[in-house]
This record gives structure tokens, sequence and C-alpha cells, in this order.
């Protein structure tokens, strides 16, 4: 545990809000997993995740097929 002032507020995750643009037809199934994976699973449908270094890389994978905002 980290007791140094102001630890708390460095442990807390940014949140972001991913959204689907394009449809996952005519990709490959590791992409269709992927969005699957990251709960996207219709045109346009949105999910607000925590920023965690796992779910930054499944977005790298499928940047094509979604719009990422950053949450307050």
């Amino acid at each position: 545990m980290n007791h140094q002032p102001g630890a708390i507020n460095q442990n807390k995750m940014k949140k972001i809000k991913v959204t689907q643009v394009k449809s996952v037809i005519d990709r490959s199934e590791r992409q269709k997993r992927t969005m699957v994976a990251l709960g996207l699973k219709k045109m346009n449908a949105s999910v607000e995740v925590e920023a965690t270094p796992s779910i930054l890389g499944m977005i790298t994978k499928v940047n094509h097929l979604v719009k990422v905002e950053e949450l307050a």
C-alpha cells in the first residue's frame, strides 16, 4: 500500500466511453471477439470502461472500428 499523501487520487483510473462506429462483418474472428470483450455487440452501442492497460490494448487493436471519448 502507498502511504503517500494523494496516493488515493493517483490510483483512480480514468473512465472512457467506447462506441462502435463500424460493423464487424468481414473482420477477423480475433477482432470480433475483442469487440465482444469490450462489451460492444451492435452498431452505435457504447460502453463506459476504466482505462486499464488491458482495455487500452484492446482498443488499439480495433481502433478502426470504434470511437473513444474520455469522461470527466
